[in-house]
């Protein structure tokens, strides 16, 4: 089971990721713009319905670049891929109803759980630099809910610096990759024989 090849086609796919983060760090502004505004009362719930629009907008905006905006049926890290992106929406239930008892908690919670969902990443896309998302995000929503409730919409602020960064520098790279794979007519997508399963297997990282 080669996860190394799989891994490659996920970086292939979704760009690095890059433009599932970009769509993240528009969700995410539109929220903090939200609290900044004085609407900090609906602010979550920006929040809570962009994170089920992050998918969808996702797999638009990867069609509207001309590439594949999905995993082919039957690839091997698609159940993954699945559930990494379920845990979104999901886990903004737990910080929604952390809100409902302290409404500055909502962002650092939010943090914390986004943060925490990118962790697998690091293996699901074979790349390191997730490592560079999650761990200050993490880090960040704890302490501003530690120690900075109430100025907690900077937080959020500093989420969108963020994942901005990360997305844009990603695409950068995703598409100096991509015009060397054309020069060298690189493949992608092939899919395992149907009896392969389990050990041994192989990985590898990128930064």
């Amino acid at each position: 089971m080669d996860i190394s090849a799989a891994q490659t086609d996920i970086r292939r796919v979704y760009r690095r990721g890059s433009v599932g983060q970009i769509v993240t760090a528009l969700m995410w502004a539109a929220s903090a713009a939200a609290a900044s505004s004085g609407l900090a009362d609906i602010a979550p719930f920006v929040l809570f319905v962009g994170g089920m629009l992050i998918f969808p907008l996702t797999t638009l905006g990867l069609g509207f670049l001309g590439g594949p905006s999905a995993l082919p049926a039957g690839h091997r890290m698609s159940a993954l891929a699945f559930q990494t992106a379920m845990q979104v929406p999901l886990g903004f239930l737990v910080a929604l109803t952390l809100a409902a008892f302290d409404a500055d908690l909502f962002f650092p919670a939010a943090m914390v759980l986004v943060g925490a969902h990118y962790l697998p990443f690091v293996f699901l896309y074979g790349m390191r630099s997730f490592l560079l998302l999650a761990i200050p995000m993490i880090v960040t929503g704890v302490a501003v809910g530690l120690l900075f409730p109430s100025s907690s919409v900077i937080g959020a602020w500093f989420t969108v610096v963020l994942l901005a960064s990360f997305g844009i520098k990603e695409f950068t790279r995703d598409r100096q990759g991509r015009r060397v794979s054309t020069t060298n007519g690189s493949q992608l997508l092939s899919l395992p024989p149907r009896h392969q399963q389990g050990f041994p297997y192989r990985t590898t990282f990128t930064a």
